[in-house]
């Protein structure tokens, strides 16, 4: 019996490190992050549909430094079903090298996604980001909106990367 529990929790070890640190195939970090620039608020211009974040519009997320060198994060959006505003907050923390986009995020004490920025402008106006398989997909701006060209150019990099593009939701802003 102890056997069996011992390898029921590396199991449960190896899954939840793969949700850490994995990635999809065809992603890669950036390498010249820099976490004080990305801190403060962005928009989320699409992302594809999951449970958390089912049915909000004017959806932010919002990056500070903590005490610690960790990165809190607040995730806010309005549900116009209940006419609620909805919030969770989060802490976040680089997973490799700080000059790589490569975090892991945390909604629910020790139980931590990848965050992989695999797409930043160099002035960080917007981003491309995705968590540990091809069922998340972000594109976040620090405006409400981004120019077709940059959208379009977004839209070429996650279908390269082997994202169902076609399923993307654009929240109202």
């Amino acid at each position: 019996m102890i056997y069996i529990k011992w390898i029921f929790n590396l199991c449960l070890l190896t899954i939840l490190s793969g949700c850490t640190t994995g990635k999809p195939t065809n992603v890669e970090p950036i390498t010249h992050f820099d976490v004080n620039r990305y801190l403060g608020q962005w928009y989320e211009i699409a992302r594809l549909d999951h449970s958390f974040e089912r049915g909000l519009d004017q959806v932010t997320a919002t990056y500070s430094l903590n005490p610690d060198n960790s990165i809190k994060v607040i995730n806010r959006g309005f549900n116009s079903e209940n006419q609620q505003w909805q919030q969770a907050q989060g802490k976040a923390k680089l997973v490799n090298q700080p000059n790589i986009g490569h975090l892991k995020v945390s909604f629910f004490g020790p139980f931590y996604g990848s965050y992989i920025i695999f797409a930043l402008e160099d002035d960080y106006s917007a981003a491309l980001v995705s968590s540990y398989n091809y069922d998340y997909l972000w594109i976040l701006a620090r405006e409400k909106d981004i120019s077709p060209e940059l959208l379009h150019r977004y839209l070429a990099l996650a279908k390269q990367a082997g994202f169902d593009t076609n399923k993307l939701i654009y929240p109202q802003q």
